[in-house]
């Protein structure tokens, strides 16, 4: 069958009146194509007319690209008043207020607003949303909620009327969901893209994953695994790539909640280079320690430093050829101020390339630590462990209480063996005297790696323990930010929200470092909730006719200004600068304007 003239990208759709009952919506009449080649056609709402021919945009019409919007042609007798008053369309210059009266308050968002510049998100969600503000604002004001005031989504509607947000329309449920359902792969890609270009050359990056629990089970990635919160739920998997030097994080994926760290990576280190990251050096915790994953990292010629089990192989060779006789492990050298031992050994590694090749790995090294405090503490553990395992087991085999799960079981009880009758009751057990002594051997012992770095053994310890601040960024996610389920029941629905969730990071982590490395943000406020509390009697008062003007900036709200670098608005500073004009002007140098200090 013959196909006919493909449809011009440019062609310019002429927008009609589509009357349904009593509602008369401003629509677009498109086709598709069924696999008979019949064509199917259906009306496609931007807005509806109200008040005669006034043209009011909807959904469709906000989350539309502007180029996209440009191919409409709307009938010229059409009143297109509320178009030109959209943040993407409206000219510049002094605009009076012209809605109802409002009193809103305005200091927390008005903090986010200059995060969302300072760090560039802003103008990376206006390229990724091909330049659609209202889509942008929207965004925003959906990131900024819950860090506000840690509320759900159905609540963002009534809280637009407490609290001047970016977006001028409501968000209500209808539109949360379009907002969400129309964010793409493409645009959290296209993000990743924008972020790239922000991240510097050889940027420490900490790799980690939390458990997202759900009472849900129709989303595809919903599974049961090793519920990091120990919770008895079904969960995905949240991959986040956390910048330590920046303190913010540039990457995000969702993963099936059965899959283990160790198999991650390699799809983490594939799109962080399709997103155009370069040259990292990636941070990992034991979870991705992993026979491939070292192997991989040589092949790709990956930097990193990760941490690894002491009871593997070649860590536990070194361990053991250590002189531990005189009390302290002889070979190693003390760190006096950290209380520590610490030795490097250089590693050999190589993986076969394309053809013959051989790629060896780029200075391969193993950090080996020892903890002489720690060792005594791990001692008692162990043995309590041992005397509590068994004594559970005793009780068992007296009550011939049966056993759920086998392998659950052998998880529970780690440092016995157990025999099992046939009924699933447990039947005698012995301690495995094997992995007990290869505890107790590397007992107050820590190890890391580093591959294509050049780092000292201290060195490497201290970078690998900046990934504290990725475990407080899954803290400001799950607690301020609200995002400790998933609340959505929709794929589509759950790509938008978690592009949002990850907005948000952005700017909370930002946030957080401004207020950890502030001295007197710290002493004065106790997390950065309690920061954008301080900024909430910020008020922005909007009257009818009038221009908007924003109430003064006072106390704590002047240092918090100070510490992010933030100018105040003008007329809200404490400090007035007198604009009297002198009439007749004498020659010289003018002289200094006065100041007052209005601080109480």
């Amino acid at each position: 069958m013959a196909l006919g003239r493909p449809v011009n990208k440019d062609t310019r759709n002429k927008v009609i009146v589509h009357t349904i009952g009593n509602h008369r919506y401003a629509s677009t009449k498109v086709y598709t194509v069924d696999a008979d080649g019949k064509k199917h056609y259906a009306y496609k709402h931007w807005g509806t007319l109200v008040d005669g021919d006034r043209f009011h945009p909807g959904t469709n019409y906000f989350y539309a690209p502007v180029a996209e919007r440009d191919k409409l042609v709307f009938p010229s007798t059409w009143d297109m008043s509320e178009v030109s008053e959209l943040s993407s369309t409206r000219r510049r210059g002094r605009v009076s207020y012209q809605e109802d009266d409002v009193d809103r308050q305005y200091g927390a968002t008005w903090l986010l607003d200059k995060v969302a510049e300072a760090t560039g998100v802003k103008d990376d969600l206006l390229k990724v949303l091909d330049g659609n503000h209202e889509m942008v604002n929207d965004v925003l004001t959906m990131a900024y909620f819950p860090f506000v005031d840690n509320l759900s989504y159905n609540q963002l509607s009534q809280w637009q009327k407490e609290v001047k947000a970016p977006s001028e329309h409501e968000l209500n449920s209808v539109n949360v969901t379009r907002l969400t359902q129309s964010i793409t792969e493409k645009h959290r890609m296209d993000l990743f893209r924008c972020r790239a270009r922000r991240v510097g050359k050889g940027e420490l990056c900490a790799v980690d994953s939390t458990s997202m629990s759900t009472y849900g089970f129709n989303l595809v990635d919903i599974r049961w695994g090793k519920n990091k919160e120990r919770l008895p739920l079904r969960q995905t998997l949240e991959v986040v790539v956390y910048s330590l030097t920046s303190h913010m994080p540039i990457y995000y994926r969702e993963l099936p909640g059965n899959m283990p760290d160790c198999r991650t990576i390699e799809l983490i280190m594939k799109e962080l280079e399709h997103a155009g990251f370069r040259n990292l050096v990636l941070v990992t915790d034991r979870g991705y320690e992993s026979m491939k994953n070292l192997e991989t990292y040589i092949a790709k010629g990956q930097k990193v430093i990760t941490s690894v089990k002491v009871s593997g192989g070649d860590v536990l060779g070194k361990i053991r050829a250590i002189d531990m006789s005189r009390g302290f492990p002889q070979g190693m050298t003390i760190a006096p101020k950290d209380n520590l031992y610490y030795a490097q050994y250089d590693m050999e590694y190589s993986v076969g390339g394309n053809g013959d090749n051989v790629i060896k790995a780029d200075n391969y090294k193993l950090n080996l630590y020892y903890n002489p405090s720690k060792r005594g503490e791990r001692i008692c553990d162990i043995q309590h462990a041992v005397s509590e395992q068994s004594a559970e087991l005793d009780i068992m085999i007296r009550t011939k209480e049966p056993v759920a799960d086998r392998e659950d079981a052998a998880r529970r009880f780690n440092l016995l063996d157990i025999t099992f009758n046939a009924d699933d009751t447990v039947k005698s057990y012995e301690v495995n005297q094997k992995k007990l002594d290869t505890m107790l051997l590397t007992a107050g012992f820590f190890a890391s790696k580093t591959i294509g770095v050049d780092f000292d053994p201290m060195q490497a310890m201290d970078n690998y323990g900046m990934r504290d601040e990725q475990e407080k960024c899954f803290a400001l996610q799950k607690g301020p930010l609200g995002h400790d389920r998933l609340r959505t029941w929709s794929e589509g629905g759950k790509r938008g929200r978690m592009f949002i969730y990850f907005v948000g990071l952005i700017l909370a982590s930002y946030v957080r470092s401004v207020w950890q490395s502030d001295e007197v943000l710290r002493k004065r406020f106790t997390s950065t909730e309690a920061v954008l509390a301080e900024m909430r009697t910020i008020r922005c008062v909007e009257h009818t006719g009038r221009m908007k003007f924003i109430t003064p900036f006072v106390g704590s709200q002047v240092d918090i200004c100070k510490a992010f670098g933030f100018s105040i608005p003008d007329g809200c500073a404490p400090v007035y600068v007198s604009k009297a004009k002198s009439l007749t002007r004498k020659r010289g140098r003018p002289p200094k304007a006065k100041t007052e200090n209005l601080e109480l």
